[in-house]
């Protein structure tokens, strides 16, 4: 099969398009031929040289956390009751190895793909949606809270801004001003970034704000700690300063249920996705460089032919 993979560590030019051995499905497991597989900071670190705790492997390794497909093998040991078969399509998630023509991946890692949703919205949906689900349960997001959202126009605070709204609550997104009119669409109230943030925020929520969720970092962080106490704050990118300030990481696992739960909100139209650019399998150095630069609204995917 053709795979974006790396043999030593370094920048996006050490993703080549490689031909390695197709998977076979062990038990418990399914194999899913790959449509579109999403791109994201986790994958760029897994790129310079970090592993996620429990996983081993020796290089080539093939990046990519979040996938959609069509089942075309089922492995020993799956019930019936997984409701999983071959021809399924299907959207789901792994720690590696999505940035191929097949991965394999536990039965339970996948949910059914909703029928009006794209193959390139099915391939960057799971990452982002599910980890701000988790990061505004785990902050109690409720009916009359006002929460800030940093970096609210990308995956994750997209997803956040609209989970927010739809429990009750008033997001706040920190965006850069040519994504404003975006955040108005997802019934956030926007703000700019810069100097003056803690004023502007203070304007719009004369009441106080509640607790944020920060993808930003830096003065946005510093910021939010002027704002709220730490422990009402979830930071996705400080991890290294997380205990010094005393804010929160997100704590909680992906699950196909949660999966399940946020593609129907995204079938009945309650919770948009936006893609930003596509890229096939042999530019993934491209997405790659796309994704560092951290700017733009939305998803950058890897759709696979």
């Amino acid at each position: 099969m053709k795979a974006a993979a790396f043999s030593e560590f370094g920048g996006p030019e050490v993703l080549k398009v490689t031909d390695l051995p197709v998977p076979e499905a062990g038990e418990g497991q399914i194999r899913v031929r790959v449509r579109a597989a999403g791109v994201q900071p986790f994958d760029v670190g897994v790129r310079q040289g970090w592993l996620p705790a429990g996983v081993e492997g020796d290089l080539p390794r093939v990046p990519g956390n979040e996938f959609a497909g069509v089942v075309d093998q089922v492995g020993p040991g799956v019930p019936g009751t997984a409701g999983v078969a071959v021809g399924d399509e299907v959207l789901g998630f792994s720690l590696l190895n999505c940035y191929a023509e097949y991965v394999v991946v536990p039965a339970e890692n996948v949910t059914a793909k909703p029928a009006n949703m794209s193959w390139e919205v099915a391939g960057g949906f799971t990452a982002g949606t599910q980890t701000a689900h988790i990061a505004l349960r785990q902050l109690g997001v409720g009916p009359g809270d006002t929460i800030l959202v940093h970096a609210a126009a990308g995956a994750v605070g997209s997803a956040a801004v609209q989970l927010a709204r739809l429990w009750g609550a008033t997001a706040i997104g920190t965006a850069r001003e040519e994504n404003h009119d975006y955040l108005r669409s997802l019934g956030a109230i926007p703000v700019a970034y810069g100097e003056g943030l803690l004023e502007r925020v203070r304007a719009l929520a004369p009441g106080g704000v509640d607790m944020v969720l920060d993808g930003a970092g830096g003065d946005a962080l510093d910021v939010s700690l002027r704002l709220v106490k730490g422990e009402r704050v979830v930071t996705l990118v400080e991890h290294d300063r997380a205990e010094e300030l005393g804010v929160q990481v997100t704590r909680g696992v992906r699950l196909a249920s949660r999966l399940a739960e946020l593609a129907d909100l995204h079938a009945r139209g309650e919770l948009a996705f936006h893609v930003r650019r596509t890229y096939p399998l042999d530019r993934a150095a491209d997405a790659h460089r796309e994704v560092e630069a951290r700017h733009g609204r939305g998803k950058v995917v890897l759709v696979i032919e």
